[in-house]
């Protein structure tokens, strides 16, 4: 399916509460009947329907996001195919670096890279001020084209009757300076290198990319985005001493500004792969943040311990389960059955440790969503039995 344009909703239609709340429910502390379930990366690679959208249109990725209209179809492809409870904008994280001038390239088989990083303290320091000078005006005229496709994509969920919670999204400032300074997430020493040995820069440009970031998912909640995903997706590059100088500051005024300006938009966070990450996320939890994430590597029954019964918690299925090879629906039923009764199958947003790759298998992606759905539903009415007795 390929989407025309929608007649955009008026704000009050854009910005009311989806007919499946159930995610959103959760995240603000809500009972409820079932775990909510979406997929980090759920659109995209792993999807034929992606796959044959690119080849139709002749677009590679990059050129799909300049595009509200692409935006908003490949989004709505997973809700189409699958029962999650979610879309996630389908987007990029170096959005915002690139509106910055800061160029980005998608070579073959390299992930997405800065080819030309920042890799002078005058040159970040001239980015920091450029950033600094009104980021509400540069995200108005840089990133419009995100915050257009968010409408699009409300507009044509309704139109579809998949009126399913949006989230929207962006990396947090440490993870947006590694790449501006750094240009690739497979060259990972030049990041925290550049930030040792220029730290007023650094923390210039930081401050910065924080007031960007409030100002650009601000702009997603404004066209109708329901709840926010942080991606602190480069955290591991960083030991607890320069997580502690770099990134988690910067997360906590995230947080502070974001809840200041929409006090009912859930935050979900996602510090992928940290040291100490028991004591990360408890920090994070402190910020206000309503949801935390764990990777593939957490101990489930130590977070659950750590951050308390009543803390949201979002994660932590290993993708590699969803591949045809070595996994099945059986196995992938006893390991889904361990992380709901591990962390709560009324406090859990089921999702993945990772996100997808790209060589999923859709029939094992669409077992484990029905699954989340019925195996939580009986573990709750089992537990609600037992409390009633």
């Amino acid at each position: 399916m390929m989407l025309a344009a929608v007649l955009l909703l008026p704000a009050a239609l854009a910005l009311a509460p989806p007919k499946n709340d159930l995610l959103l429910r959760l995240a603000r502390g809500e009972a409820v009947e079932e775990a909510p379930v979406w997929l980090f990366r759920q659109a995209g690679r792993h999807m034929a329907e992606y796959n044959a959208y690119k080849e139709k249109t002749g677009k590679h990725f990059l050129q799909l996001l300049d595009d509200p209209l692409d935006v908003a179809e490949v989004t709505l492809q997973p809700l189409r195919r699958y029962g999650v409870d979610a879309a996630i904008l389908f987007s990029d994280i170096l959005v915002v670096p690139q509106a910055l001038d800061v160029r980005v390239e998608m070579p073959g088989g390299r992930g997405i890279v800065v080819p030309e990083p920042l890799t002078t303290g005058p040159a970040l320091l001239e980015a920091a001020k450029k950033a600094a000078a009104d980021p509400a005006a540069l995200v108005a005229k840089r990133l419009n084209h995100v915050t257009r496709a968010v409408s699009e994509i409300r507009s044509a969920q309704l139109a579809e009757d998949l009126d399913r919670t949006l989230l929207g999204f962006s990396a947090a400032p440490w993870t947006l300076l590694f790449y501006t300074v750094g240009g690739s997430s497979r060259n990972q020493p030049p990041g925290i290198d550049f930030a040792r040995a220029n730290p007023d820069e650094t923390h210039a440009m930081l401050e910065a990319y924080t007031d960007l970031v409030v100002e650009y998912m601000s702009a997603q909640v404004d066209a109708g985005a329901h709840a926010l995903q942080v991606f602190e997706a480069m955290g591991m590059t960083l030991g607890r001493h320069d997580f502690e100088v770099l990134a988690l500051p910067h997360l906590e005024s995230l947080a502070t500004k974001l809840k200041a300006r929409h006090p009912d938009v859930p935050l979900l966070v996602f510090a992928r792969g940290v040291e100490d990450p028991a004591g990360v996320n408890a920090k994070l939890q402190s910020f206000g943040y309503d949801v935390i994430t764990l990777d593939t590597a957490a101990d489930r029954a130590a977070s659950r311990s750590s951050l308390g019964a009543g803390q949201v918690l979002q994660g932590n299925l290993d993708p590699k389960l969803l591949l045809a090879d070595g996994s099945s629906e059986a196995k992938l039923h006893d390991e889904l059955e361990a992380m709901l009764r591990a962390l709560g199958p009324d406090k859990l947003i089921a999702n993945l440790g990772e996100g997808l790759m790209g060589k999923e298998d859709q029939g094992l992606v669409n077992a484990f969503v029905d699954d989340v759905h019925a195996t939580s539903r009986k573990l709750i009415a089992e537990r609600n039995a037992v409390a009633s007795r």
